[in-house]
């Protein structure tokens, strides 16, 4: 894993030079969890080191802006919070203007639109930013506040629900094509497809249930991580279209199919989040996913290399009897 300095030195902005106060302010801003004013920030500094004045924080915060190190997040109202894009997955933002709470989630559809409409008109993006200004339930129902957990805590636990979810779907994809597949080297292929699958579904399931044990109350939060087409698993549509009778290459191409959707699915966003627990799950599932599109692929070419060799004799045996009746 990048360590915090190693990610500060390749961020660096043209100019920055290292420096032991500039470096303390960020190790206090990142050992901060949430959003936090200029002034919050000079505080807990100044708690850390009164040698360091506000002016070297408010100066260093801006730099950390530019560095990536900081995000900047407008409250409205001339109301500037910073929060942590340090090993911190690229987000959105509910904002209450009640309570000044700002509620943070991912969107993978919001993403896939964004970036629709900018090659559209050819536009090239470097940063984008949602917030969604309004109430929040605590306030509008008079209930308290939820105490604030970690967003990498939540990208945790549902890249982890993703990923569970998509080893169910296939698991029921590769029990249903040993079912309707005949006897012979592919149905064994489905059949050792469906024991990965379950032996990476109780890994999963036990790195989750540790996940939920060491944070009480992590299952009741919010969804963070907003993937419509991976909610029911990545492999649910192919496993409708394994009916009886299907042959077996047909049945493969199928499956190569849901197995190159889920690796490009969680090598894409798995690229594109922050260093963090999430982004490491999805990495490890896109490097399982690979291995058994490989699989398929092998085993796809083989069957292809099996049949234009069964083709061979006939079509000379074809050509024999032509021969012999001229």
């Amino acid at each position: 894993m990048q360590s915090a300095s190693e990610f500060l030195d390749k961020h660096r902005p043209a100019g920055g030079h290292r420096s032991s106060k500039r470096d303390r302010i960020v190790q206090v801003f990142l050992a901060q969890e949430g959003h936090l004013s200029a002034e919050e920030l000079a505080d807990f500094v100044r708690q850390a080191d009164p040698r360091i004045s506000r002016a070297t924080v408010y100066r260093t915060l801006q730099w950390m802006v530019e560095a990536g190190v900081a995000g900047k997040v407008d409250f409205g109202g001339g109301k500037f919070r910073f929060e942590r894009a340090y090993r911190h997955p690229r987000h959105f933002h509910f904002i209450c203007k009640s309570c000044n709470q700002s509620f943070e989630f991912l969107s993978s559809d919001i993403e896939a639109l964004i970036e629709e409409v900018a090659a559209a008109r050819k536009f090239e993006g470097r940063q984008s930013m949602l917030q969604v200004y309004g109430t929040c339930e605590a306030c509008r129902d008079g209930k308290p506040p939820r105490p604030a957990v970690p967003s990498e805590l939540l990208f945790a636990r549902d890249a982890m629900r993703i990923a569970i979810a998509t080893e169910r779907s296939g698991r029921e994809f590769y029990a249903r094509a040993a079912k309707i597949t005949k006897d012979g080297p592919a149905r064994r292929i489905f059949q050792r497809l469906a024991d990965d699958e379950i032996d990476h579904l109780e890994r999963l399931e036990q790195r989750y249930a540790e996940l939920v044990r060491q944070t009480p109350g992590l299952e009741d939060e919010p969804t963070f991580l907003f993937f419509k087409g991976a909610a029911n698993g990545l492999f649910a549509a192919g496993t409708e279209e394994l009916t009886d009778g299907l042959d077996e290459a047909k049945a493969i191409l199928i499956g190569i199919r849901c197995e190159r959707g889920s690796h490009n699915f969680f090598k894409t966003y798995g690229d594109r989040f922050e260093e963090s627990e999430g982004k490491r799950i999805f990495l490890e599932f896109a490097d399982e996913e690979r291995e058994h599109l490989d699989m398929l692929l092998r085993q796809y070419r083989l069957l292809g290399a099996g049949s234009r060799r069964a083709s061979k004799p006939r079509r000379r045996a074809k050509a024999s009897r032509r021969t012999a009746r001229r």
